[in-house]
């Protein structure tokens, strides 16, 4: 799927009061009006999401403001058909997204914290091999004067944030191997805790009802691990990381 264009200076100087995408072809306008929330899904290329999801009318406009339709003429001599779902799929594939202020500033944070969190999640200080506190990642956000890109997706930009965030501190984004070892008294009612945070490798059963076993899970995690099974254990949990991936 072809990536949607974007033009900030002129989102900036024009105010959208629509949720639209546009595309000049022909010496012509046209525009569909669009779900914003559907339009990034399909943007990410989320395989449940198509063209008629996206749209909140499946007509083609030459102003959807203005309300002002295309001719079918006019799709005819541009498009080469007067199929308005395939217009429109046109439109969405090589067209710019243009959102409201108010849905691009909801976006922007709604992304910025899920690649906070995505950051603390999986990093950490490797030379330390200890998570990076939440207010230290958004301080770098804040110093760095990071940006949220709207139709990018979040992995992409963790990983962007992460590269950018290197000569401020060390970080890095890891996987661990950690080994468990669970009294038989809390075993069982720690299954659903181990499966929360991570991948079950190797399990170990002893005849007292205990369990050993190797959990992979992002770096970012552990002591948040840590802390949930000794609430539920009293403290009674052996932890140590046997492997980074």
């Amino acid at each position: 799927m072809k990536d949607f264009k974007q033009k900030p200076g002129a989102l900036g100087q024009e105010k959208i009061s629509f949720n639209v995408a546009r595309l000049k072809k022909g010496g012509a306008t046209f525009e569909i009006a669009i779900d914003p929330d559907f339009a990034v899904k399909y943007h990410e290329g989320e395989e449940d999401v198509d063209v008629k999801d996206v749209l909140r009318s499946q007509h083609i406009f030459t102003d959807v403001s203005r309300g002002l339709h295309a001719s079918e003429e006019e799709l005819k001599r541009v498009f080469g058909t007067d199929d308005e779902l395939k217009v429109a799929q046109i439109i969405l594939d090589s067209g710019e997204i243009q959102f409201t202020q108010e849905y691009r500033e909801k976006l922007r944070e709604k992304k910025l914290n899920r690649i906070i969190s995505l950051i603390q999640r999986n990093a950490v200080d490797p030379t330390t091999k200890l998570p990076i506190p939440r207010s230290r990642i958004e301080n770098a956000v804040e110093q760095l004067k990071l940006k949220v890109k709207e139709l990018e997706p979040v992995q992409r930009q963790v990983d962007d944030f992460v590269k950018k965030m290197m000569p401020l501190f060390p970080i890095r984004l890891e996987q661990i191997v950690v080994e468990l070892s669970i009294p038989g008294t809390y075993a069982h009612q720690s299954y659903g805790i181990l499966k929360k945070f991570g991948e079950i490798q190797k399990e170990t059963w002893g005849q007292d009802g205990g369990l050993v076993v190797h959990l992979e899970i992002p770096a970012g995690v552990q002591n948040d691990l840590i802390d949930e099974l000794n609430n539920l254990c009293h403290s009674e949990v052996g932890f140590k990381i046997i492997k980074e991936v």
